[in-house]
Order: structure tokens, then C-alpha cells, then sequence
């Protein structure tokens, strides 16, 4: 799925509110995360997943093609790990009882 697929979803399942408004809130909250990222924070979806940034140390690499060290330096990475309930139902062991509406209980939406 790419973000204007994201954002046709929702507008379809939210047909009280325009299409551009679906839009500009789709991109406040995918920028809303990568702001909180930028500051180190951590973004925690209960049920989805969890987004951190890692620091990866300065190091030693080599140049594949000559064989030549090469030093690369330490820098923050976006991280995301998969949560429980997103695992199971990814894996199709998931029942999505008990919640609200869970992506895929309705075969109406996305399925194109």
C-alpha cells in the first residue's frame, strides 16, 4: 500500500469528510511521527507497533570492491518493531475479537 492508497482507504471509510481533508490529515500525522523521531522520542501504536530511533556506533566497513577500509560514522536510524496483535493477525492466527474495527475486518475497504 503506498500513501495515496492509505489515504483512498480512509476517505472511503470516512465519507463525511473530503478527500483533501483525508489528505491533510494523513500527512500531519505521518509528519507529527517523523518530527517525534527527530527528537528521539518513541511512538508507540498499541496493537500495531512501535517506532524508535537507534543509534548505530562509528565503525569500521570495507570497501567491497577494493577490499580497502573504510570508516563509516555513527548515525540515528528509524526502527520499527511489530506489535503482538499485528504479528498474529499478519500470520493469520489473529481473531480481531474483543477491539473496535481492526484493518481487514471489513472486506469492503482496500480490496480493489
Amino acid at each position: 500500500m503506498t500513501k495515496s492508497g492509505l489515504i483512498e482507504t480512509v476517505a472511503e471509510a470516512t465519507p463525511h469528510i473530503s478527500k483533501r481533508d483525508t489528505e491533510i490529515v494523513v500527512n500531519t500525522i505521518f509528519e507529527s511521527m517523523a518530527q517525534a523521531l527527530k527528537v528521539g522520542e518513541r511512538i508507540e501504536i498499541r496493537g500495531f507497533g512501535s517506532f524508535q530511533v537507534k543509534i548505530r556506533e562509528a565503525r569500521e566497513g570495507r570497501n567491497p570492491k577494493t577490499g580497502a577500509p573504510v570508516h563509516i560514522s555513527a548515525k540515528r536510524t528509524p526502527f520499527f518493531k511489530v506489535g503482538k496483535e499485528l504479528k498474529e493477525m499478519v500470520d493469520g492466527q489473529g481473531s480481531g475479537k474483543g477491539r473496535g474495527s481492526e484493518p481487514g475486518d471489513n472486506p469492503d475497504v482496500g480490496s480493489a
